[in-house]
């Protein structure tokens, strides 16, 4: 229901925005009424035709939130500037969005350091965190085998997925390349995954529930729905069933057994149930979801309306330390003006 009432509040300020960048393209100076029309008219479209209609969308807003600032400017200066600032206005929207686009494909390696005074067996356990590939969108199945070769480099004891690893618009082949991938990797303790809220394929039938299923346990993947998993006897991992998920267990019925002892980590892929997780007995929290905010304002907007508890990097509350992934990729947009697209190393420490 909310993503029908988004797409009609954008699709409305879209037109809105066209006819703004329409007008705004009156600086053309042809003498053909006509061919003065459909150069503006092609003007306003080309995004859509460059980037695709979701995108194209992004693109057009982009610009007119820059075309509006840079003529409160140019009202400012009595309009004394108009040209001026209008090509300062396209200048910069260029800029803002090239580096979105760059940080929406260009995969960061981000470190996060944690500490435990909990007997963990070892000096450094080192967990590596991948979420929302959303596979299809900045890369394929094929390029994705070279971000887990790279990934396999880096030695993790454990690899675990947070949760949209593929989504609605992912192809089959796609699906199977993005599973097979994960054959290249050797974790110490294994793969270990989680379903998001894309994953199933709910709105297309490019592949079923069943053969994601099947070709993630047939490449080496543990799938986990509110399943407990002794990692070694010191180190426990719990795989939640997406929030989405009527049935999903509480955590704390799936913490209730577990000695408060040992290090607990717990795999959710939206990150919005820091109140109950940090007054468990939970250790670490991993999730995704929120792909960084993606474009601002969306994290602190997402974050005001409570959709999620936090968009991206870490927060320490009472004794439980949260991680918020910004996806390798994210769901339709390829741009990331808010955020960068990373994979995550998590090196648990003991500061015994």
């Amino acid at each position: 229901m909310y993503y029908i009432i988004g797409a009609i509040i954008i699709l409305i300020l879209s037109v809105f925005v066209m006819v703004y960048l329409y007008k705004k393209t009156s600086i053309i100076k042809i003498k053909n009424k006509y061919l003065r029309i459909i150069l503006r008219l092609f003007l306003v479209l080309l995004p859509f035709i460059c980037f695709g209609f979701t995108n194209g969308i992004v693109v057009v807003i982009h610009f007119a939130t820059f075309f509006f600032i840079f003529d409160l400017l140019n009202i400012i200066f009595k309009k004394k500037y108009t040209l001026i600032f209008n090509c300062l206005a396209i200048i910069v929207s260029v800029i803002y969005l090239s580096i979105g686009l760059y940080q929406g494909y260009h995969i960061y390696e981000t470190i996060y350091d944690v500490y435990t005074s909990k007997d963990i067996g070892v000096d450094n356990f080192k967990i590596i965190q991948i979420s929302d590939s959303h596979t299809g969108v900045t890369f394929d199945g094929d390029e994705f085998k070279k971000i887990i070769s790279d990934i396999n480099k880096k030695n993790p004891d454990l690899l675990v997925i947070t949760g949209d690893l593929v989504d609605d618009s992912t192809t089959h082949e796609d699906m199977i390349k993005t599973c097979e991938a994960f054959s290249l990797i050797h974790p110490t303790y294994g793969i270990y995954y989680v379903f998001g809220n894309h994953d199933k394929g709910y709105y297309a039938n490019n592949y079923t529930e069943s053969e994601l299923r099947n070709n993630l346990i047939s490449n080496n993947v543990i799938i986990l729905e509110d399943e407990i998993v002794n990692i070694t006897d010191r180190i426990v991992l719990i795989g939640r069933q997406d929030k989405d998920v009527p049935s999903r267990a509480s955590i704390y019925e799936l913490t209730k057994n577990i000695d408060s002892d040992k290090y607990i980590i717990d795999l959710n892929h939206q990150p919005n149930d820091y109140d109950n997780e940090s007054k468990s007995s939970v250790d670490l929290v991993l999730s995704g979801h929120s792909h960084g905010g993606q474009i601002f304002p969306l994290g602190p907007i997402g974050k005001l309306i409570h959709a999620n508890d936090e968009y991206k990097g870490m927060k320490m509350i009472n004794n439980t330390t949260f991680i918020v992934n910004t996806g390798i990729s994210s769901w339709s947009i390829k741009f990331k003006t808010f955020t960068k697209s990373e994979y995550t190393i998590i090196n648990i420490r003991s500061n015994k």
